[in-house]
């Protein structure tokens, strides 16, 4: 019998390492499913008010973050090409970058951003610098596209069934239960993950709001040649910048001052600068500074502190990388609350410290409303008791 054990854990052992390699492999596309399955989670459980199945309620969930992203991302980039070919032909820009750059030259002018305008410049062979580019560097544009689509549909997948079986999830770990101990944790981690990360969804919307708001009210009282451009895409960039504390929101607003100074600093009026001026005070007031310390606190779960987490959020990236925005929080959310709960029980501390352990308001409760036929437990449930 000790063999058997000793080969089924030996087996077991190699099927974690190599599951956890694989992980590792794709931690950020896995980082950010999580990320989203916290973040949305209430969202879906409040679409079961409408007798709609758990697949259903993923699928809106999913269709109500990816549709309004893909069409944020598009327009934004429609607009980001007007926008740049009208000033690269005002400023005769093709000129300077014919002379500098070696692979664009020969392109006399911009093609038009429509179907019949590309068509035509390729027959007029002004897409040939670009074609050739893209050509030479086709190996390294096809990686870059392929991994983007196979993470995205990782995030997809992984997100969905999160949505639909994450109550399958919790009740296998809640196998492991060892005094309480680990019920308790994992019901506190899955409360506090909840409450953070959803906090994060309602601190997007929020900036957006407010952000659209202030700068389409900045834009009808000054100049023309003064305007923010496009103020309700600026608004919700910047809104979806607010994840990263400290920085995040600059990196909207700070180029949009710079591309609206700019052509009142190459040939319009000076004066117009000072209402550029009062829009930079609006970002950084308004929009930044007040409703980070307002909403944020409000926001950042039961018990993270708050100034813990703005360091998860602004040191993760630099650490990490990309998916160091949503796995240091986490991982600051798991750490903070396995001390708070976990470490005093296992160091011998007074049960009288530590949550009931009949209040079971993360996996058990939230499995409950889920699927209300689905015990928590074979003790929840007689009939799973075995025969005798």
């Amino acid at each position: 019998m000790d063999g058997n054990r000793f080969v089924v854990a030996l087996f077991g052992l190699l099927v974690g390492v190599i599951t956890a390699a694989l992980a590792y492999e794709f931690i950020a596309p896995l980082t950010v499913s999580v990320f989203l399955y916290y973040s949305t989670r209430r969202y879906h459980r409040f679409l079961s008010r409408f007798r709609l199945p758990s697949s259903a309620r993923a699928v809106v969930v999913l269709a109500s973050l990816a549709l309004p992203l893909i069409l944020l991302v598009s327009y934004a980039t429609v607009l980001l090409i007007v926008e740049a070919r009208r000033f690269i032909e005002q400023y005769a820009l093709i000129e300077v970058a014919n002379q500098r750059f070696e692979w664009f030259g020969g392109v006399n002018e911009l093609p038009e951003f429509t179907v019949q305008g590309l068509y035509d410049a390729y027959r007029s062979g002004d897409l040939a610098p670009f074609i050739d580019f893209a050509t030479e560097h086709a190996e390294f544009l096809t990686t870059l596209v392929s991994g983007f689509f196979l993470n995205i549909f990782i995030v997809v997948i992984v997100t969905y069934y999160l949505l639909v079986d994450g109550h399958k999830v919790s009740r296998w770990l809640l196998k492991f239960d060892d005094g309480a101990i680990i019920r308790e944790y994992l019901e506190a981690v899955d409360d506090e993950l909840e409450a953070v990360l959803f906090g994060n969804l309602l601190n997007v919307l929020a900036i957006s709001l407010i952000a659209i708001g202030a700068f389409s009210l900045y834009n009808t009282f000054v100049p023309a040649a003064a305007e923010v451009p496009y103020p309700a895409l600026v608004g919700a960039l910047t809104g979806i910048a607010s994840l990263i504390p400290v920085v995040g929101m600059k990196i909207v607003y700070v180029p949009v001052t710079i591309a609206a100074a700019l052509p009142i600093a190459l040939g319009g009026d000076p004066t117009n600068l000072l209402y550029i001026g009062v829009f930079a005070f609006v970002a950084v007031v308004v929009v930044d500074t007040i409703p980070d310390l307002i909403l944020r606190p409000i926001l950042s779960g039961k018990e993270t502190h708050v100034g813990l987490l703005m360091l998860a959020y602004t040191l993760g990236p630099v650490v990490l990388g990309f998916y160091g925005l949503f796995f240091a929080p986490i991982l600051l959310v798991v750490g903070l609350t396995f001390a708070n709960t976990a470490l005093p029980r296992l160091l011998g501390a007074d049960e009288n410290v530590r949550r009931d352990a009949g209040d079971h308001s993360g996996f058990e409760q939230w499995a409950q409303s889920e699927h209300p036929e689905a015990p928590t437990s074979s003790a929840d449930n007689p009939d799973d008791q075995p025969a005798e």
